[in-house]
């Protein structure tokens, strides 16, 4: 069974800047804009279908709307990382996902062996060595793992 945390009357709820946690900053309770501190998300976006970095980039934009102090990372495994290069199909969304603070990560071992270098990378995709132990460095740190 989880832990459900207890509901927070509004008016005694402390404001994110006295406790800077998961509580709903929204006066109205709709649960929009929530600050979260410490450790990040991890969108793992593993395969070869474009549709799997679009899937990605949607849930990341999703959740920085309703978390907008959460650090997110997608991490890009596999043949998709090919659609990470400039004028790949998904270049305007990565484009405008690089304005936000979601960082996307590309694996090193994927590109080479779909034979890409560092240098065919959009400027706004950084390179892990592997997704494999950046993944789970992660989330031995805290992060929060979704498989996309």
């Amino acid at each position: 069974m989880h832990d459900v945390p207890p509901v927070v009357p509004e008016s005694r709820r402390p404001s994110v800047t006295e406790v800077g946690t998961a509580y709903d900053t929204e006066p109205d309770g709709g649960g929009r804009g929530q600050a979260v501190t410490g450790a990040g998300l991890l969108l793992h976006v593993s395969g070869a279908d474009a549709t799997l970095i679009q899937a990605g980039i949607r849930s990341a934009l999703n959740a920085s709307a309703q978390l907008p102090t959460l650090t997110i990372e997608i991490v890009v495994q596999g043949s998709v990382v090919l659609f990470l290069r400039a004028r790949s199909d998904l270049e305007n969304a990565l484009t405008e996902l690089a304005a936000t603070p979601v960082r996307v990560l590309s694996c090193q071992n994927s590109m080479r062996s779909v034979g890409l270098d560092a240098a065919d990378l959009l400027p706004s995709v950084s390179v892990v060595p592997a997704a494999v132990a950046h993944l789970t460095a992660r989330q031995f740190e805290g992060w929060a793992y979704i498989r996309v």
